[in-house]
């Protein structure tokens, strides 16, 4: 008896360790970037440092540390862990044999050397969880986990100098603003007039039935405004809003005309109506956005206008990362108060398929998951930081068909057109995944033709590649018949919410971009297919997919959009790559969205190209449009900077017709040696008349809530929306550089005056509030003085001489300060919020 209850003791214990053998919550790791170009090669050096502050002894193995990593490691100095890459950045570090037990209390570093260069935080692995041999389906997150993105050696190198922002700032002046200049995007023509219209309970608004939709929206604007509604009339009374139907007006464009008396907007089409409302409440006092006022005064003005493009868009990524509705319907109000009309809704990649397709339940059930897995059977593998916990947001999340309808007819209202984007057949692992696990169920029920039916695999393949960002598993397979009928039934049920929500659909994004080489090499289904067609390379599998892609949606009434590659040909010259405007589609009425400009790249006239060639192109530079990039080089500022540093001034200053004038940068934020550009194609004046509009775009792979997309969105949104809008400016056209320069000065400090004055104070209340990234503060040491300023004059400057963080409350910079002591700066918004701290002296 003895010996039977030792037994079940000793089982009893060990289940007890295989449960939870270390307390996993007491285990903190740093990870500490320690040098770049290490050994004088484009590599750096970096180390993992675990801490075991737990009470029990972490085992030399047994274990396995999970975690996301955008960099390929080479070599693991100290020998004692093996680092790897899965698939994708999701890695891990597995203890090898001269890893020695953590005692309590100890340590343990594991220096590595990885490929490229780390330069900011952003760089830094994330999502970082333990999971024990024993119990391989559990896992542990790791709570404290802290970066080191500065190494002391390298701070000059790593963070912006104090003095050069405000160098950069020093040309801005803090100006008044005019009445005739309060309207962003800022109209054609807008003149002051005498007097003022006061805007309160006694006013009445009169509109044509026409405008009933865009009458509703603006009663409930003032109603939020003076706290009721606006008394509804049908013909014209005394101190009056007027909506009236005129003829002769383009689709967007309108007449506002505020007189003491009356306000009168004229319109054509109902958008045009839509706009001019925009425009008025931009020229309301900012009291309205904070609390419900008795009485509104408006500025007497009338306003001619409309846009220079007839396609203003900005694409949100939510596959990588998901957003809300909530925050989908907040970035539309947004839009629709700049006056953008398209939403490009990036709805699946390889990390997320995020809209419900009722007939295709995986596709949600499994591919809008992410968390640990060893199979991704039921939930796709972590990445981008999102951790082991499938239901944890925004690695997890998806739109319901309810909720996608709601956010199609809130757009439709706001004048906004939502164009879905379903990547094929690259950038397709969620699908890929998600339909393996539909394959399998039907498998299981003995149905082997339903399981085929959308399966998007050959799966005999054994062809090898790995994609742009790593994945080895992330194409659809174009030989196969059940890719069609998958791609055919997704854009069927879409096609059913956009009726049900009576919203317009013209054009899907099927994405096409970057499919690795390598791809179904392996294939047997390709091999039979190129066989059958007589398709001799496999680069001209390409122009086959495209072909029956683009049937399927013409047959629906609809035309093609994707990236740029959907017009582009591979070819070869002197033997080597070249891809050229594809002949196969001009006619075909594809839409190209072109993003590689990238300064040094080769491809910095692809836009212009196409254009020529008779596609109908969107530009979309990465080197201006891009604002998941980060807005200036320093390892505290979040964000990518792999094609451009995207400052507020990048989207304002971009010239669409010769955007070789707005080139200033290279990819390192240094000034642009413009002999690069010297032999490349111009746009014509026939590929002029092919340039469609302007798209700016957010990639979520680094953006983990609503607070990040706001701050990497705002306000670079708005020198776009200007761009997109308004008329061309004298400095872009002009031939004289001096004329052109000077115009360019007055307009940016008109600018940045009003976003500091009007535009982020507005926006500080509109909704709640956009968390939009304040500037830091320049400082320069001249004649032992500090000298301090901002790139956004009406913010307030504070400061502290004790090292301190600086808080709303602290001194306010009003003067140069004496140059004593550790002085820190910080600038702060009209609700008090803080933005990043500037040091002098560093």
């Amino acid at each position: 008896m003895k010996k039977i209850f030792l037994s079940c003791l000793t089982l009893l214990f060990s289940v007890n360790l295989i449960a939870q053998p270390i307390a996993v919550d007491k285990i903190a790791i740093a990870w500490n970037l320690l040098a770049n170009h290490y050994e004088g090669k484009n590599q750096f050096i970096a180390s993992f440092t675990i801490h075991n502050q737990s009470k029990q002894s972490l085992p030399a193995n047994g274990w396995k540390l999970y975690f996301s990593y955008p960099r390929k490691v080479t070599q693991v100095l100290s020998a004692n862990a093996v680092l790897q890459t899965i698939n994708g950045e999701f890695a891990s570090l597995t203890p090898s044999t001269n890893f020695k037990a953590l005692a309590p209390a100890s340590k343990a570093v594991i220096t590595y050397v990885a490929e490229g260069r780390s330069f900011t935080y952003t760089d830094a692995p994330s999502g970082l969880y333990l999971v024990f041999d024993k119990e391989p389906q559990k896992a542990y997150p790791i709570k404290n986990f802290k970066v080191n993105a500065v190494p002391t050696t390298e701070k000059a190198s790593l963070k912006l100098s104090p003095a050069l922002i405000y160098q950069k700032n020093e040309a801005i002046s803090n100006g008044a603003l005019s009445d005739s200049k309060l309207v962003l995007p800022s109209p054609i023509s807008a003149v002051k007039l005498t007097g003022q219209f006061l805007l309160n309970a006694k006013t009445t608004l009169v509109y044509d039935d026409f405008f009933s939709n865009e009458a509703k929206l603006l009663q409930q604007d003032i109603a939020q405004f003076l706290g009721k509604k606006l008394m509804l009339a049908k013909q014209d009374v005394k101190q009056v809003i007027i909506l009236k139907k005129v003829n002769g007006l383009s689709k967007e464009a309108y007449q506002l005309k505020v007189k003491p008396d009356s306000i009168i907007i004229a319109a054509t089409q109902t958008a045009g109506a839509f706009y001019a409302i925009q425009s008025l409440k931009m020229l309301m006092p900012l009291s309205v956005w904070k609390a419900p006022q008795t009485q509104i005064t408006i500025p007497a003005i009338e306003i001619t206008d409309e846009p220079r493009f007839a396609y203003r868009s900005f694409m949100l990524d939510v596959a990588r990362n998901f957003q809300t509705k909530a925050q989908v319907l907040k970035v539309l109000d947004l839009m629709a108060l700049y006056k953008l009309n398209n939403l490009h809704f990036h709805l699946n990649d390889d990390e997320g398929w995020r809209l419900e397709i009722p007939a295709l339940p995986e596709l949600t059930q499994v591919g809008a998951k992410r968390g640990h897995t060893l199979d991704d059977k039921q939930n796709l593998q972590p990445s981008y930081g999102s951790g082991p916990d499938t239901s944890a947001f925004p690695g997890s999340g998806f739109y319901s068909k309810t909720d996608f309808i709601e956010i199609l007819r809130y757009a439709k209202a706001r004048h906004i057109q939502i164009i879905p984007e379903i990547e094929t057949p690259g950038h397709a692992r969620a699908a890929i995944k998600a339909m393996d696990a539909r394959y399998e169920r039907f498998m299981k029920a003995g149905n082997p033709q339903e399981a085929k039916r959308y399966l998007l695999r050959d799966t005999l393949d054994k062809s090898i590649y790995k994609s742009v960002q790593g994945y080895h598993d992330n194409v659809m397979n174009i030989a196969l018949p059940s890719t069609y009928s998958f791609i055919e039934k997704v854009v069927d049920e879409v096609m059913a919410m956009y009726q049900e929500a009576d919203a317009p659909l013209k054009t899907i994004h099927l994405g096409g971009d970057e499919v690795p080489a390598g791809v179904w090499q392996k294939s047997p289904a390709i091999t039979q297919l190129m066989q059958k067609e007589n398709i001799r390379e496999y680069d001209d599998l390409w122009y086959h997919y495209l072909a029956k892609a683009n049937t399927i949606l013409k047959q629906k009434g609809l035309y093609l959009s994707g990236w740029e590659e959907v017009a582009m040909r591979k070819t070869k010259l002197d033997g080597k790559n070249q891809y050229i405007a594809n002949p196969d589609f001009t006619s075909q009425n594809f839409h190209a969205y072109v993003w590689n400009n990238v300064w040094g790249w080769g491809q910095e006239d692809l836009a212009y190209r196409l254009a020529n060639a008779g596609y109908k192109v969107i530009l979309a530079p990465v080197t201006n449009f891009y604002f998941d990039l980060a807005y200036e080089k320093d390892a505290d500022e979040p964000g990518l900077y792999w094609g451009s540093y995207v400052d507020v001034d990048k989207p304002f200053y971009f010239n669409p017709f010769d955007y070789y004038k707005s080139a200033k940068e290279d990819l390192q934020g240094n000034v642009l040696d413009k002999s690069i550009l010297k032999n490349k194609e111009r746009l014509t004046a026939y590929g002029q008349s092919n340039i469609v509009g302007l798209q700016a775009q957010i990639w979520s792979e680094k953006i983990s809530g609503p607070q990040q997309l706001e701050y990497m969105l705002l306000p670079k949104l708005l020198g776009f929306a200007e761009r997109a809008w308004a008329a061309e400016p004298i400095w872009s056209s002009a031939t004289d550089s001096l004329l052109a320069e000077n115009h360019y000065k007055q307009d940016w400090n008109w600018f940045v005056n009003l976003l500091g004055k009007r535009e982020l104070p507005r926006l500080a209340y509109f909704n709640g509030g956009y968390q939009y990234r304040i500037p830091p503060v320049g400082v320069l040491k001249e004649n032992g003085l500090l000298k301090a300023n901002m790139q956004l004059p009406g913010f307030t400057i504070r400061y502290t001489t004790d090292g301190s963080l600086p808080q709303a409350s602290s001194p306010v910079y009003t003067k140069p300060l004496a140059d004593k002591g550790n002085v820190t700066f910080r600038a702060f918004d009209s609700k008090g919020r803080g933005g990043r701290t500037t040091v002098a002296g560093l």
